[in-house]
């Protein structure tokens, strides 16, 4: 984003971001909620006090697992990170269990309750809980994590801490415990309030040499000083303005949600993208896209266009892995095209377009006004700067095989949050398989079934692009009684 703070001694933002901050705040209401999870699967059930001491160890390695949110009580200077001097490791490292044998469907399902109840944002702002019970000896971790903390990109970076390359490693040495800081919100706003007239004096030379430079660029030449305005004006109409009508079936908006996932080989996705010049993103996105056309065809309701929420990762390999650094992108997603070569074209057209925005970041730009607005403003005015249907996230974890305290991670599945969509999807490729979660609304998604079975179908046109790669359920199993709409003529499910 356009305002990263100051980095601590850790490499860490000390501040938080305007955008940082609208996340942070939006954890209290159900509707702008910004938790983000990973469900993992694991082959083994790992030792709970090795898996305990594993998050214990990674704690004092990985300072934002044990730093807390400062508010200040009037907002004079911005929330600070600090070490929370009443860390207590057992308030977020947990222990669950599903009656036996328990499923992937069961684990979604604990993870949704979590995703739905709101954080405690007097504490540092993540959980892990180690989920025992499944078949065949398995567990699950579900690691949930606020949003302000970081984004998906930077949540791979910051905790990477807590997995190992071998199932059981030589032990490390532990490194020393972080030095807690006793800040309270009235220390913080004090603070800000001292540091008014520095800031102020900083601000107006900052603001006044910044127009004595747009004003010498200015006399230098002219036209290319309007027009880089004008070009910047346009640019953020595009990246703001609307890019499709909104689907008659996705309006609805609840409290209720629900997630499926699927598995599919990383290797048959990268194929079949590669036949037709595509990315594997690009792939991803129209296999989306025909899962949506086959639900609106099957309730009767066709539609041509979309919009869709991308975002787009900002991140350099200088920034620090805290705090979050993407862009959203709109496309008018192309569900109604049959032809998943074609889509796949059409996806990678637009993406490329809207990636050469000059006015990409127009969220990171006007965050600092939106966090000044109250809650019940902030909440209306989220929803329209959202303005789409979907928003489809991919996140690349680790390409070989990773283990937590002795277990192997055989899956990763990435669940986000519902930020006034009526569906979050999130492309995890982890350990040569992409999984793809789709967290909905239940009153846009109203038929659950169908839903999972057009989400397979719409996947197998894309994968079948490349040979004989097919998507696997793995939140639910498909009943073979029934058939997936056939678009080609528009017939409905038997």
């Amino acid at each position: 984003m356009s305002d990263v703070p100051e980095l601590n001694a850790a490499g860490l933002p000390e501040e938080l971001s305007a955008v940082d901050q609208l996340l942070h705040r939006g954890e209290a209401n159900p509707r702008t909620r910004s938790g983000i999870m990973g469900v993992e699967l694991l082959d083994t059930t790992p030792d709970w006090d090795r898996f305990r001491t594993n998050f214990e160890h990674a704690s004092r390695k990985v300072l934002r697992l044990r730093q807390k949110v400062v508010m200040p009580t009037l907002p004079t200077v911005a929330p600070r990170w600090v070490v929370d001097p009443d860390f207590n490791l057992d308030f977020h490292v947990r222990r669950a269990r599903v009656p036996e044998p328990g499923t992937l469907r069961e684990v979604i399902d604990l993870a949704e309750l979590a995703l739905q109840a709101p954080m405690d944002i007097t504490r540092p702002l993540w959980t892990a809980t180690l989920v025992e019970g499944l078949a065949d000896g398995r567990a699950a971790t579900i690691l949930h994590l606020s949003h302000a903390v970081t984004d998906g990109v930077g949540g791979v970076e910051m905790f990477a801490h807590i997995y190992d390359l071998e199932r059981d490693p030589p032990p490390e040495g532990v490194a020393p415990l972080p030095i807690p800081q006793d800040l309270s919100p009235t220390d913080l706003m004090r603070e800000g309030f001292g540091n008014l007239p520095r800031s102020i004096v900083t601000g107006l030379f900052g603001a006044g040499w910044g127009a004595a430079s747009a004003l010498g660029r200015a006399v230098r030449d002219p036209v290319s000083a309007v027009s880089g305005v004008v070009d910047y004006a346009r640019s953020s109409a595009r990246v703001m303005g609307p890019v499709s009508e909104h689907s008659p079936l996705l309006r609805r908006r609840s409290l209720a949600s629900r997630s499926e996932a699927i598995d599919i080989r990383f290797s048959d996705l990268r194929t079949a993208a590669k036949s037709v010049g595509g990315s594997i993103n690009d792939a991803y996105l129209a296999g989306l896209c025909g899962a949506l056309r086959r639900y609106h065809e099957a309730k009767g309701i066709p539609i041509a266009t979309i919009p869709m929420a991308v975002p787009v990762n900002l991140r350099s390999d200088d920034d620090p892995a805290g705090g979050n650094r993407f862009a959203g992108v709109n496309l008018a997603a192309p569900v109604g095209v049959v032809d998943p070569a074609a889509r796949i074209l059409k996806v990678r057209k637009q993406m490329t377009q809207k990636r050469e925005e000059r006015a990409i970041d127009m969220v990171g730009a006007v965050a600092p006004v939106l966090s000044l607005l109250p809650d019940s403003i902030l909440e209306s005015v989220a929803g329209n700067v959202v303005a789409s249907d979907v928003q489809a996230s991919n996140v690349p974890v680790f390409p070989g095989d990773t283990f937590i305290s002795g277990a192997k991670i055989l899956r990763h599945y990435g669940l986000g949050p519902l930020p006034g969509v009526a569906m979050m999807v999130v492309l995890v490729s982890r350990a040569g398989y992409c999984t793809i979660t789709t967290r909905y609304d239940r009153a846009s998604i109203t038929d659950a079934e169908l839903w999972a079975r057009c989400l397979v179908a719409g996947f197998d046109e894309v994968l079948a692009l490349g040979g004989d790669g097919r998507a696997t359920p793995a939140s639910f199993t498909l009943d073979p009684e029934q058939s997936v709409v056939n678009t080609s003529n528009g017939s409905a499910p038997q």
